[in-house]
């Protein structure tokens, strides 16, 4: 889902054609070491609660969908999240 984002904006910002935009999406994320991984059913719930708690008309973070589930990745991982904003900081995610 993040990639898919991703690939939308490179197109987008870049002015390139889609498939060209995946080619730079997929040479970052395999030069950076990033490893893509299918969201499990405990992060689909935790994305659903996070939209319950931090969701957009809900709380000043605002989260929306994308975000939600970038929320939940990092909460069912561990990890901190990088992000970019004030939303994310409204929320209890520890950032990278």
């Amino acid at each position: 889902m993040a990639v898919w984002e991703t690939v939308l904006a490179v197109s987008r910002r870049r002015v390139m054609e889609i498939e060209d935009a995946e080619g730079v999406v997929e040479d970052f994320l395999r030069l950076a070491k990033i490893e893509v991984v299918a969201i499990p059913a405990e992060v689909r719930r935790e994305a659903i609660r996070a939209h319950a708690r931090y969701g957009k008309g809900r709380h000043p973070a605002a989260l929306n969908f994308g975000d939600c589930f970038a929320y939940a990745c990092a909460r069912h991982a561990r990890s901190p999240l990088l992000y970019k904003g004030d939303d994310f900081s409204r929320t209890d995610i520890e950032a990278a």
